[in-house]
């Protein structure tokens, strides 16, 4: 889809404030593009930061609004822990994940306005462009996607991210902390994925000279006592991490603030793209990674060998389900479906020790769900479990 079909039709742009986005947003104003913009929160900046970009919009006369989407954001990034969702080098592939609440979510609501054209600012040809035409041809087949750098008119005019962070500053605009020429970042309360010229070369290793984290420290610069925390499952739910409550933005937030202090974050790993290339992942996904810690400790007390089989083959679907955008498909369904009933008597309290980069479980509390733990030793060495019938 290029330019010059938008002209009659009304635009709704997915804008996040990072320098891709940013620059569509633009050029779709350069044509004289009927475009609305909106602007999400999935917990990527605090509100404030996100409030000044919608201002920055309006104050260019450009229709612009805030839609909180955290409480869907931090409901489908806990899935991911439940469902172990994750994919290649084991990390949790929390941009994918925000795409389906992005579309999931914002699509009904440019439909609603009148809207017939989605517009979002990834990289042509890259995973996150075929994230989004996937997502939007299932879940609203009435809007048409514009990817603006599968565009020649607009990669003429933006040839390069240099020509993009020129046009964004002298607009004035304010840009997310994580955009610049030469990195990007994709955050949202589940994690952020880090990309930049540095890091594209698998020679290069990660360290501080090479990223700077969005949230975390550097397990090195974390405080040398280690810290306890608790996490608490009830029926296949985690309701609870360090006096959080139920809610799951706090309890992304409480995990999140947890791995981030004591240096629980980073996966580095070696991908396989969708697009057939082979490239460096940077994550950084604090909350995900505590949380995950505990979860695989209630996951060996709650699933008896067949069943925890059954899991691991129904994860790797789901990560793959994530990863390739089909995440609301019949077959992602059917396997979150068959894992909701694997889980239904998960339950458990898992204590976990943090410490400069490691969450290791460090003792669990199975009294809730009835597991029958071995007592043969604790018992006088001839009886393997408690309560024991006794014939009187």
């Amino acid at each position: 889809m290029y330019v010059g079909s938008l002209a009659e039709r009304p635009v709704g742009v997915l804008q996040g404030g990072g320098l891709s986005s940013t620059a569509l947003g633009i050029w779709l104003a350069e044509q004289g593009i009927d475009a609305h913009h909106l602007i999400a929160d999935i917990g990527q900046a605090p509100p404030a930061e996100l409030e000044a970009i919608v201002a920055a919009w309006r104050a260019q006369g450009v229709p612009a609004a805030l839609v909180d989407l955290r409480a869907p954001m931090a409901a489908l990034a806990l899935d991911l822990v439940r469902y172990q969702a994750r994919h290649d080098g084991g990390y949790w592939n929390t941009t994918g994940a925000a795409r389906l609440v992005l579309v999931e979510h914002l699509a009904p609501r440019l439909v609603a306005e009148g809207r017939t054209v989605l517009a979002h600012g990834c990289v042509g040809g890259g995973n996150d462009q075929r994230r989004f035409a996937r997502y939007t041809a299932r879940l609203a087949p009435g809007l048409d996607v514009y990817a603006p750098w599968t565009d020649p008119a607009a990669l003429r005019r933006f040839p390069g991210r240099e020509a993009m962070l020129d046009a964004v500053q002298a607009a004035g605009l304010p840009l997310d902390e994580g955009s610049g020429a030469d990195w990007s970042t994709d955050a949202s309360l589940a994690g952020a994925s880090h990309e930049s010229a540095a890091l594209e070369d698998l020679g290069v290793p990660v360290d501080a000279r090479t990223l700077r984290p969005r949230w975390s420290r550097w397990p090195a610069d974390a405080p040398d006592d280690p810290h306890t925390v608790t996490v608490t499952v009830a029926e296949g739910r985690i309701t609870d991490i360090d006096g959080s409550g139920p809610d799951p933005v706090a309890i992304l937030r409480r995990a999140g603030e947890l791995g981030a202090r004591h240096g629980v974050w980073l996966r580095d790993v070696v991908e396989r793209r969708i697009i057939g290339t082979v490239c460096r992942g940077v994550y950084e996904a604090p909350a995900l990674e505590v949380l995950g810690a505990a979860w695989r400790r209630v996951l060996q007390t709650s699933l008896d060998q067949p069943s925890r089989a059954l899991y691991e083959q129904l994860s790797g679907t789901l990560g793959a389900a994530v990863y390739e955008a089909w995440y609301a498909d019949p077959a992602a369904v059917s396997a979150r479906t068959a894992l909701d009933a694997l889980l239904e008597r998960a339950s458990a309290t898992v204590t976990l020790t943090l410490h400069r980069g490691t969450a290791r479980p460090t003792a669990v509390d199975v009294t809730a769900s009835g597991a029958l733990q071995q007592t043969r030793f604790g018992t006088g060495g001839n009886r393997w479990r408690e309560p024991l019938a006794v014939a009187v």
